[in-house]
């Protein structure tokens, strides 16, 4: 009888603990594998009217423990109407929000303009038809020196960063 309520003690104990171990604002989220990304990105991204080829060893992603993914890469846009307009494809599985801007699951470009040293401007787009979406800020990364086509920060309590070239903004999982 002693050995039966030491057993339900134990078994109590372990889901209280692991129940606290699990992050209240959901799934956790970690960079997403390069097989990962082969699934999910397209060799030819289809932007408008026109398929443009894209850049994998530039690709980044993230997903979560349900199979979502948050993932782009840079396009090849020399001799296509996106050029000098678009330079990113994005593909979000979840809602996001970019500054004040709000991304709902899809697809999407954008491509950015320098306003100073410290400042680009991304305006972002929806891939199907090229209706603007809004524009986000991103400053100088004073946090590392690593310069990188893209890179999608996992999220962690929610929000994380992406990161082009040298300038970084941050997005929330909304």
């Amino acid at each position: 009888m002693s050995s039966m309520i030491l057993n339900i003690l134990f078994a109590s104990l372990v889901l209280a603990t692991s129940a606290s171990m699990v992050p209240a604002h959901g799934p956790r989220w970690r960079a997403a594998t390069e097989p990962e990304l082969r699934k999910l990105i397209p060799a030819r991204a289809p932007v408008v009217k026109e398929n443009i080829e894209t850049e994998f060893r530039t690709a980044s992603g993230v997903t979560d423990a349900r199979g979502k993914f948050i993932a782009g890469v840079v396009m090849i846009t020399a001799g296509y109407s996106a050029e000098g307009k678009y330079s990113h494809f994005f593909i979000t599985q979840v809602p996001l929000k970019l500054g004040t801007m709000r991304l709902a699951p899809g697809e999407y470009v954008f491509g950015y303009q320098r306003i100073d040293n410290d400042l680009i401007r991304l305006s972002f787009y929806r891939a199907s038809n090229g209706e603007t979406i809004g524009t986000v800020d991103a400053r100088v990364n004073r946090k590392s020196s690593m310069v990188r086509s893209l890179l999608i920060s996992p999220p962690v309590d929610g929000r994380a960063s992406i990161q082009v070239g040298r300038f970084v903004f941050e997005y929330k999982i909304e």
